[in-house]
């Protein structure tokens, strides 16, 4: 009976001791949440509006001028973005971008994959550990795998010059990227945006506007355009952080909240098995009393 009250104990312990990491890690996330959520909140709507006059004016001058990130071509070769965390312990979070990820190339891509057409450049150590380890063959770029360590712009901002870059040079069709919409700590989505070409506004909602350019046209959105596309992917870079931090958070706290069930019943079960133990006692003493009186 001592045996099973020590290793009681020592589950308690254990428990006790996870509980008390988890409340940490909880506590730490939601200080970066919070940080993390200003950023994401202040671009949004910037990027967002920035986004919709692109596809707008970009729909409003089709034929008119040259404008290369608005091509569409025939895709023979494809590069696929894909962010996610440095690290684990939130949840079901890398794994349902990596999951969209697969989902598309398998539907997609995997002739690309075959012939050796697809590139793959993963943002953040757990996709980067994922496609290196499942998809030998396939040109993975790691050059960008620790991109979170710093998020100022002028560091993020390699990224889409070299995916623009490659569009421009032909040696990319289609830029796709995967990665988490931050709703709020409770809620990300897993998101999948088609970065280059930039797409057209659809032909039902499409209005022909008459816009006045200064200086000249194609002068302007060539200019315009790769700045804009570069505010985009800060914003799925902020999206992620703070949907990863979100992620952790809550992960976190239903942790700690499993450890406080399950130390109480491993309290239950320590007292039960205190009482076996001073019931078996109590009945040794009277059954050798009894036999001394006797």
């Amino acid at each position: 009976m001592s045996g099973k009250l020590k290793e009681v104990r020592e589950r308690m312990k254990s428990v006790s001791s996870t509980q008390q990491i988890t409340k940490a890690m909880k506590m730490v996330s939601a200080a970066k949440l919070r940080k993390a959520q200003d950023a994401i909140i202040r671009v949004r709507p910037y990027a967002d509006k920035l986004n919709y006059m692109l596809r707008n004016v970009l729909s409003a001058v089709e034929g008119d001028v040259s404008i290369n990130f608005g091509k569409e071509r025939p895709v023979e070769h494809a590069t696929i973005v894909v962010v996610t965390s440095n690290r684990g312990l939130c949840g079901a979070f890398n794994s349902n971008i990596i999951k969209a990820a697969v989902s598309e190339i398998e539907e997609n891509f995997s002739a690309h994959r075959a012939a050796g057409k697809l590139t793959i450049v993963p943002i953040g150590k757990r996709g980067y550990d994922f496609f290196r380890k499942n998809y030998k063959g396939t040109t993975i770029v790691k050059d960008y795998v620790t991109l979170f360590d710093n998020l100022e712009f002028d560091n993020t901002v390699t990224v889409p010059r070299l995916l623009m870059d490659e569009f421009s040079h032909g040696k990319t069709d289609q830029v796709m990227v995967f990665y988490s919409r931050f709703k709020n700590a409770a809620t990300q989505f897993a998101e999948k945006v088609q970065f280059l070409p930039v797409p057209k506004v659809e032909a039902a909602t499409k209005r022909r506007v008459d816009y006045i350019f200064e200086p000249e046209k194609e002068k302007l959105l060539n200019t315009l355009v790769p700045s804009i596309l570069e505010i985009q992917f800060q914003k799925y870079l902020l999206d992620t952080h703070a949907s990863e931090h979100g992620a952790r958070m809550t992960s976190m706290d239903k942790a700690t909240t499993n450890a406080d069930e399950m130390l109480s019943s491993l309290r239950i079960s320590y007292n039960n098995a205190r009482q076996e133990a001073i019931t078996k006692e109590l009945s040794e003493i009277v059954g050798g009393a009894a036999a001394l009186e006797g």
